[in-house]
């Protein structure tokens, strides 16, 4: 065979295996959450929420693409009192019963930058609590790691796909007491989420 037709057969192969990637975030170890705080004058709350899912079309050739949506289920929020843990459930905050998630619907990146397998960028999108939806943008890191799956989950091949991010919201934007008990319950709520999906081989 001609070097000059290998070359085009191997950029061939190479065109036929690059592009988007899905890649979903219900973890088989149950590992991925969010946190969240609240740091009122006279008291600060924290809780955690792991009931995580959803679905990011990623391409490691042009990560400004990238969308998809994150959802947590309402009922795994949690926090440490138990008298608290009921009012949070309860129809007055985010009432689980009748809202059974929480989620972020990213449409588009902006200021990407990306070195190496990172990517940095604002990511603008829907998030959507207690049946309230709110457009935002925010600041994210995507971390590909190609063939990373198996290390992560025994017996799997395949791609992860790390985000990070960390924001706030105000309660009084989603009709959480809005106004009310705010020496207790900080109006601002600062959000952290840091989860791996999977894109299987």
């Amino acid at each position: 065979m001609k070097i000059p037709t290998l070359i085009a057969l191997t950029a061939l192969t190479a065109t036929a295996v690059a592009g988007p990637l899905t890649f979903d975030f219900k973890d088989p170890k149950g590992v991925n959450n969010a946190t969240f705080k609240l740091d009122a004058p006279l008291e600060a709350i924290s809780g955690s929420a792991s009931g995580i899912t959803g679905a990011v079309t990623f391409d490691p050739d042009d990560p400004a693409a990238t969308t998809g949506t994150i959802r947590v289920a309402s009922k795994s929020l949690t926090v440490p009192n138990p008298m608290m843990q009921g009012h949070l459930q309860g129809d007055q905050w985010i009432n689980a019963a009748k809202f059974s998630e929480i989620s972020f619907a990213v449409k588009s990146l902006a200021n990407v930058k990306t070195d190496g397998n990172a990517t940095s960028a604002d990511a603008s999108g829907t998030f959507t609590l207690k049946g309230v939806a709110k457009e935002m943008t925010v600041p994210i890191k995507l971390t590909y790691l190609p063939d990373k799956l198996g290390q992560r989950v025994p017996n799997l091949k395949g791609d992860l796909l790390v985000i990070r991010a960390s924001f706030q919201i105000k309660r009084s934007d989603f009709d959480l007491m809005p106004g009310q008990m705010e020496e207790k319950v900080s109006n601002t709520v600062d959000l952290t989420l840091s989860i791996a999906g999977a894109s299987s081989k």
